[in-house]
């Protein structure tokens, strides 16, 4: 092609985009009707949620118009609740956000579409609707039951993320103390049992020794629903290099997060000194929260924390195609999850933004296409396939009251 009539980056990203919307891998606007709202939605409008600032807290990061703008065509809607709920008050409001985000989707036919298939999300696709998932964001979320799980999965979740924040009975989280070094002989059955009915087993949030045995029994792809590379950002929410590696051989996709302190390590490092300057000056002024918070806002005032940019995902993504390859990468923002995305990618309409960005860098409209939904298009309809080669099997048995910390 002549030099004169070479596309620039702006048109391979919006050629791609058009030809494979992103397939989101986390939104948490579903907590957001919970704790704004209650779950009263009948009058909510979700064609334009800027509205939605209230005194300290920021407007939504999601509504109808910037998910178009954004180029979004599937949206994994998390179904989170909080892990330090009591495993049996968990399960009951996880059920109450899947009735919320089924709700939400049933409000709005004519912009969102129920998918719990791969050909479903295809076919919303092809009707200009954004396929509209649900993934349960931690374990907690079946209270120690694989009676819950095969619920969850009827009642339409299509992830599990196997812990959130807190470790399980059965599987260690990456931000809490480890007590089974990975998953214990439960917690692999769990990755068996989700696997064998074709639910994704999502491993944002796990710690390394988790996502290594979570591989190590899987016969069909994992995904990360919103994580970064360790070797960038060095968050234990990130996924090492040594995981990584693997995912050519599962087929797994990481789709990569948009949270500033999980992409930028200059401002995960300020966010450290922060809290060890807070806590030094409470051990030097106990009982004195006056004094704390002056000396945290002179501390403020010369330590202007870095910004995050567009650039450093595509840090991130640069990584993974080294290590695990172009087939392994995919897109999980985190908004609504988050105080804000990085400059440039703040809410949900930045998504063209940063494949503006990969193509800068060189990346072909095939990669592009590939990051943005045909990565997990391909392992979701791997794992249909692996359920459906498994559809003789009986389900995964525990006897009713069993400690699923035994070994």
């Amino acid at each position: 092609m002549p030099a004169a009539a070479k596309e620039t980056p702006e048109q391979v990203a919006a050629a791609a985009l058009e030809a494979a919307p992103v397939w989101d891998g986390h939104n948490d606007v579903p907590i957001q009707l919970r704790g704004r709202f209650d779950n009263l939605i009948n009058d909510f409008d979700f064609v334009d949620t800027l509205d939605t600032q209230d005194g300290d807290r920021a407007a939504m990061h999601t509504d109808l118009v910037r998910l178009e703008k954004g180029d979004v065509g599937a949206q994994f809607w998390s179904v989170y609740v909080s892990a330090a709920l009591p495993e049996p008050e968990a399960v009951q409001a996880t059920i109450e956000q899947i009735d919320v985000t089924k709700r939400l989707i049933a409000r709005n036919p004519d912009k969102l579409a129920l998918a719990l298939t791969a050909d479903d999300v295809e076919k919303a696709m092809a009707e200009g609707k954004i396929a509209s998932l649900m993934g349960m964001e931690g374990g907690h979320s079946i209270g120690n039951s694989l009676a819950v799980l095969r619920q969850m999965y009827d009642l339409g979740a299509r992830y599990m993320t196997l812990t959130h924040s807190t470790t399980l009975d059965w599987a260690d989280s990456a931000t809490d103390a480890p007590r089974h070094d990975g998953l214990n002989t439960f917690g692999k059955d769990v990755v068996r049992e989700m696997q064998r009915m074709g639910m994704l087993v999502d491993l944002s949030h796990v710690s390394e020794a988790a996502m290594h045995d979570a591989l190590d029994v899987s016969g069909a792809p994992v995904i990360f629903s919103h994580s970064g590379a360790r070797a960038i950002n060095g968050h234990l929410r990130n996924v090492p290099d040594s995981v990584l590696a693997r995912l050519p051989e599962n087929g797994g996709v990481l789709m990569v997060v948009a949270l500033p302190w999980f992409i930028n390590e200059e401002l995960r490092n300020h966010s450290a000194n922060r809290s060890a300057e807070e806590a030094r000056l409470k051990a030097l002024f106990p009982g004195l929260p006056d004094n704390v918070e002056a000396g945290l806002a002179k501390w403020d005032a010369t330590n202007r924390p870095p910004v995050s940019t567009v650039a450093d995902m595509a840090d991130h993504i640069d990584h993974i195609r080294k290590v695990a390859g172009i087939d392994h990468i995919g897109i999980g923002g985190d908004y609504d999850g988050m105080p804000t995305g990085p400059v440039g990618m703040e809410d949900v309409a930045g998504y063209p933004a940063l494949f503006v960005e990969l193509a800068k860098r060189g990346y072909s409209q095939a990669d592009l296409e590939k990051i943005s939904s045909r990565n997990m298009m391909r392992a979701m309809r791997e794992a249909e396939a692996f359920a459906a080669s498994r559809r003789d099997m009986a389900p995964i048995e525990y006897p009713v009251g069993k400690p699923r910390d035994a070994e």
